[in-house]
């Protein structure tokens, strides 16, 4: 696990240091080695938009860090597009289906924009829902019941943040979402999938720079084929 996290940190982090100081270059961007056509295309949930999904986890130290440029990304999106986010669970064994179920409860209740941040600080920034002892360096698996805890610190219902995450009807969905993200040929997180039909991480991209222009070329691609 700790391997895994220095190394993402060591990719994502150059990427954002580069992306404070660098004006976003030009680039050619070629199917098959910048992004990659998803076949069949997958179904997206916002009609008459062209949709930008972010595939990430809460437990997933590069998505933390890729953060900051998904605010770029959601201040910069023009007006025929939108943003979802699918949480993926194929870490079993570091609580990623656990954050997957507490950010579609947190949509199912409405309040996952307002507590997305907050829930990456209190698993990253050494809050409540921390997954790694630094002084041991142990891994620590929260609890549903913890993660309820801190929703209501962020001005949810305990118990029907915990009916919900417990529902049958989340158990359908996350196994959709499961679905969806396998579909998508997703293997790493961040991935960024457009429009259900074309998937690409930063390093595919080349960068921040490049991760966010080429998200407008293919939303521009896509809004022209309708």
């Amino acid at each position: 696990m700790f391997r895994g996290l220095l190394v993402a940190l060591a990719l994502v982090v150059p990427m954002l240091a580069n992306a404070q100081s660098a004006e976003a270059p030009v680039v050619s961007f070629v199917e098959g080695k910048h992004y990659f056509r998803i076949e069949p295309a997958l179904a997206t949930e916002s009609p008459g938009k062209v949709e930008v999904t972010e595939v990430f986890s809460y437990g997933c130290p590069a998505c933390f860090r890729f953060e900051q440029v998904m605010e770029r990304i959601r201040s910069e999106l023009p007006e025929n597009a939108t943003l979802r986010l699918e949480p993926a669970s194929f870490r079993e064994d570091e609580s990623w289906p656990l954050f997957q179920r507490a950010y579609l409860t947190a949509r199912q209740l409405g309040i996952a924009d307002r507590t997305h941040a907050a829930m990456f600080e209190a698993i990253w920034a050494g809050g409540p829902l921390k997954i790694v002892d630094r002084s041991t360096r142990r891994p620590i698996f929260p609890s549903i019941e913890q993660v309820a805890d801190f929703y209501a610190t962020q001005g949810a219902d305990r118990s029907a943040f915990l009916d919900t995450a417990t529902s049958s009807k989340m158990e359908t969905r996350m196994m959709q979402g499961d679905h969806w993200v396998r579909s998508a040929g997703t293997d790493s997180t961040p991935t960024l999938v457009v429009n259900g039909k074309w998937r690409f991480t930063p390093r595919s991209a080349g960068g921040v720079e490049p991760t966010i222009a080429l998200i407008k070329h293919l939303v521009a691609m896509e809004a022209a084929a309708d």
